[in-house]
């Protein structure tokens, strides 16, 4: 009975000790063994503004972990130091590579140093080639097209669309194109089901979730809950991928046997085939298979996602739609004089048809250069990534023991974490309007203006060695 007592009183004093100890602590509420996991996962759905109520008020937050630490940060100064100055002591490291492994296997997203320097110049080269990029242009145009007749049949009829699951479809069935060089059809007009999609999004969200989850280890060893469902899906990606690389090696072999140049194909899958060719790139089928799931893992979600938050935020301001307006259709006069072209009426305004014509016809006029012309197009988007980045966080792994330029010291073995989502909230980044959506900040006299670097330095797309390919 004493020992009872004692062992009871003695564990309220630890508890009590800790919480002392805790008392000036500016980051959320810590346990014994715990850490702050209580506190993230009650937070898990409000996570980026969880994070933002921390980060405003220190720009640094520290968040232990049961078997890990996590280091918030937001300062511009702390994210070069991690990304660029420092770059070679923060990679990618043990904790994320086992995380993601079993969907993105090795690939550039998910690989340092030797393997990843290879892979980032092999995409860095493939990717700037002309005829992927004239391939890229005509691919998302079409399906840019498949959308918009969507769109405009369900405004015709007066029906109410989910518009990100739209755009899902869209830059899915769009990615695979590029990417494995094969239709999906998950944006044909009926909408279907389809089961490596499925998979793809079940896969996504579960990796993710292991970040927060201590028990995903024990749940893949028995092969249960979440874990059972991530093996399933990874077998329909992985049966589906592997199926399109050995069809795709059998066509690249027969065009080649007829020496027909005229049917080769450009997309991403065929282009790392021939690469394979050489034995020194070291390129098997499974390198093959990571090399284009990263590629869509890039490409889909963040390109869907900006797409619905800038399109809701043209939608919530007025004034943005309106200039908006203005340039494309002046932008779209100026081209058709440029073409020659005499631009289509619609004929009656309960005419899709007409419509979709009309539609098709700007999309023409729309090429990967000319972009370059709509200035307030191209600020509203920045905007969007300043307010809504494609990757609201991207942890790093800690090689060494080092100290933030803010004075932080981080532990070898936790995790950095830079937050462009906090960081574009951030007054002591971007001044008192910090949390207003005004493209007008990326532009001087109605083009794009140079912003100073270390705002530059925060927005969502990687910085440093691991910038966007």
């Amino acid at each position: 009975m004493e020992i009872g007592i004692l062992i009871l009183v003695s564990v309220f004093a630890w508890i009590f000790l800790h919480r002392w100890n805790q008392r000036t602590n500016k980051g959320p509420k810590t346990w014994p063994l715990v850490g702050a996991a209580i506190e993230q996962l009650m937070n898990y759905n409000q996570m980026h503004d969880w994070l933002v109520n921390y980060l405003s008020k220190s720009r640094t937050v520290v968040v232990p972990m049961p078997f890990t630490t996590y280091t918030y940060i937001a300062d511009p100064a702390n994210v070069e130091h991690v990304l660029k100055t420092n770059f070679a002591n923060y990679p990618k490291g043990e904790v994320y590579h086992s995380y993601m492994e079993v969907l993105l296997g090795d690939g550039i997203f998910n690989s340092d140093g030797e393997n990843w320097r290879k892979q980032r110049k092999t995409s860095s080269f493939e990717f700037a080639s002309k005829n992927l990029r004239d391939f890229s242009t005509v691919v998302f145009r079409e399906y840019s097209l498949k959308l918009s007749s969507i769109l405009s049949q369900a405004a015709f009829d007066h029906q109410h669309l989910d518009i990100q699951e739209l755009l899902m479809r869209m830059t899915l069935d769009s990615i695979c194109k590029v990417g494995f060089g094969v239709e999906i059809g998950t944006l044909s007009p009926n909408l279907p089901d389809n089961r490596f999609a499925k998979a793809f999004d079940a896969a996504n969200i579960i990796v993710t979730l292991r970040f927060i989850d201590p028990l995903w280890k024990v749940k893949k060893f028995l092969g249960v809950g979440s874990e059972a469902v991530l093996d399933q899906s990874i077998k329909i990606i992985d049966d589906f991928t592997y199926s399109v690389i050995h069809r795709r090696k059998k066509e690249i072999e027969q065009t080649q046997d007829v020496h027909n140049n005229s049917k080769m194909k450009h997309d991403i899958l065929s282009r790392f085939i021939e690469l394979g060719k050489d034995p020194e790139n070291n390129i098997n089928d499974k390198s093959l298979r990571d090399v284009v799931m990263n590629f869509v893992i890039a490409g889909r979600d963040t390109t869907a996602t900006t797409l619905s938050w800038a399109i809701y935020m043209i939608m919530t301001h007025d004034h943005v739609a309106e200039k908006l307006y203005t340039e494309l259709k002046s932008f779209e006069e100026d081209r058709a004089q440029e073409e020659n072209v005499c631009l289509k009426a619609c004929e009656t305004q309960d005419d899709p048809e007409s419509f979709d014509q009309r539609t098709k016809q700007f999309a023409e006029l729309m090429s990967y250069d000319t972009l370059g012309k709509l200035y307030y197009l191209h600020a509203v988007i920045t905007e969007t990534l300043r307010l809504y980045p494609a990757v609201p966080q991207d942890p790093k792994g800690i090689l060494n023991d080092d100290i933030l330029p803010d004075g932080t010291k981080v532990k070898a073995g936790g995790m950095v974490t830079y937050v462009p989502y906090s960081m574009g909230r951030m007054e002591y980044n971007w001044g008192p309007d910090a949390n207003q959506f005004k493209p007008e900040r990326w532009l001087k006299d109605g083009r794009s203006k140079n912003m100073p670097r270390q705002r530059l330095s925060i927005l969502a797309n990687e910085n440093g060695a691991r910038h966007f390919v």
